[in-house]
């Protein structure tokens, strides 16, 4: 399928596809977000579509791929949006405070941004502007710094 057969089948199906993402997400402009991220990620799949018959079904399935995605995505947010104090309090604690602080800054802006802040592994990777798979990298190496590092307070106690 060429894009401009894709872009023809996809203006179509915009008026269902937002309906779809309306009643799955229930904000009108995270509905519109979910189609354009659904019609985007299709546009970038098309060639893995066998059986152009089944176009309507596929793309469908690829918006509620993006809407539940959106959805964990909300639920994160709110669970964060509960933890602050106790982030903060537990990042106050001195040991902890130390023991990030001492990480090396390419490691400390992930740990912060990851456990602290609340971001995802994406929306750090953006706010970084660095890859996922360096977020990811960074994270693990930071954290088992700080498990080695607190391990360490821990014995010296």
């Amino acid at each position: 399928m060429d894009g401009m057969e894709f872009a023809q089948r996809c203006e179509a199906l915009k008026p269902r596809l937002y309906r779809t993402a309306l009643l799955y997400l229930g904000g009108e402009s995270q509905a519109v977000d979910a189609v354009d991220e659904a019609i985007y990620k299709g546009f970038l799949a098309r060639k893995k579509l066998r059986q152009p018959q089944y176009f309507t079904t596929w793309l469908t399935r690829i918006l509620m791929n993006v809407c539940t995605a959106e959805l964990r995505r909300q639920k994160r947010e709110q669970a964060v949006a509960e933890l602050p104090q106790t982030a903060q309090e537990s990042f106050d604690a001195l040991p902890l405070r130390q023991a990030v602080e001492q990480l090396p800054l390419e490691l400390r802006q992930v740990i912060v941004l990851r456990y602290f802040t609340g971001l995802t592994l994406a929306e750090t990777a953006q706010a970084l502007e660095i890859p996922q798979g360096t977020v990811s990298t960074r994270q693990r190496k930071g954290l088992s710094l700080l498990r080695l590092e607190l391990a360490d307070e821990e014995v010296d106690v």
